[in-house]
């Protein structure tokens, strides 16, 4: 996919959802809480309903029956808020409910709700903070691939600011901070969890900031060719090329080790590069 593709399905991206299994610890009721739970989508879930409902029928308390009650139907009314994308509206129930069971098997699947809601609000900070707690807290939990994507989400660069798109400024020259952290989190993404619904997506998605970075190693690496500085142009153009193989901007990388070879006076190497480059590159 091209990467200009793969920019615009970004910014139309919706995150995919997947069924949640929750957990209860009773042993008089083990075999009958397994529940469905979308991270998105119209079906409403009933994991909250569920789990605090089989604690009501072994407690047997009027009391903790309406607490149970009232926390399902907040429960409900987060999901609801946040299906007609009244993110802050939910964020805030589901806070709520965090706070008051914050070591709760339930706990986990508020985590990866919350995680979601501020990616979708533009809570950056906030999604990513969660994504670590929840990977942190639940180191082998089957939704860490969950967490990681949302990661990722929340640390890439969808877009020029408003300067950049009003000047046209080429943004490969603007330090890629984040991006390298997007990167990497899709990476690990990727060589963890092969098998993972979000793996190709995940992938695509990282032939875009694999060509974004690889491109700004090489406007470093002319920076310093243009000054005389060629050791350093060298060894940012072979970091460019050896870290990000394969990126659109690698012809690139090879012609300035050329330059940086012949400014060194090194002409065999600087052929090497060349004949690399034109095996490699023929256009």
């Amino acid at each position: 996919m091209a990467a200009q593709g793969i920019v615009s399905g970004w910014a139309n991206f919706e995150v995919l959802s997947r069924k949640e299994t929750g957990r209860c610890s009773m042993k008089t009721i083990r075999n009958n809480i397994k529940h469905s739970v979308r991270i998105m989508g119209k079906a409403r879930s009933t994991l909250l309903l569920a789990a605090f409902t089989l604690l009501c029928a072994c407690a047997g308390n009027d009391e903790q029956q309406t607490e149970i009650q009232s926390l399902t139907s907040a429960y409900e009314n987060a999901k609801e808020a946040i299906g007609r994308s009244n993110y802050r509206r939910g964020i805030q129930i589901f806070e709520a409910i965090q706070a008051r069971y914050p070591f709760s098997d339930l706990s986990r699947q508020i985590q990866l709700e919350l995680m979601y809601a501020y990616y979708k609000t533009g809570l950056k900070e906030q999604a990513i903070d969660a994504a670590d707690t929840f990977m942190r807290e639940n180191p082998i939990h089957e939704r860490i691939d969950y967490a990681l994507y949302i990661r990722a989400l929340s640390y890439f660069e969808s877009e020029a600011g408003f300067f950049e798109r009003r000047f046209k400024k080429d943004i490969t020259e603007r330090p890629p901070k984040d991006v390298t952290l997007a990167y990497s989190s899709l990476r690990r993404l990727v060589e963890r969890y092969p098998a993972s619904q979000y793996a190709p997506d995940a992938q695509q998605r990282m032939l875009f900031l694999r060509n974004r970075l690889a491109a700004y190693e090489n406007h470093v690496a002319d920076y310093y060719l243009r000054r005389g500085a060629y050791v350093a142009a060298l060894n940012r153009a072979k970091n460019a090329l050896e870290e990000y193989n394969g990126a659109d901007t690698n012809a690139r990388s090879l012609e300035i080790m050329a330059d940086a070879y012949e400014k060194l006076g090194m002409q065999e190497l600087a052929a090497d590069a060349r004949r690399v480059l034109t095996l490699n590159f023929p256009d």
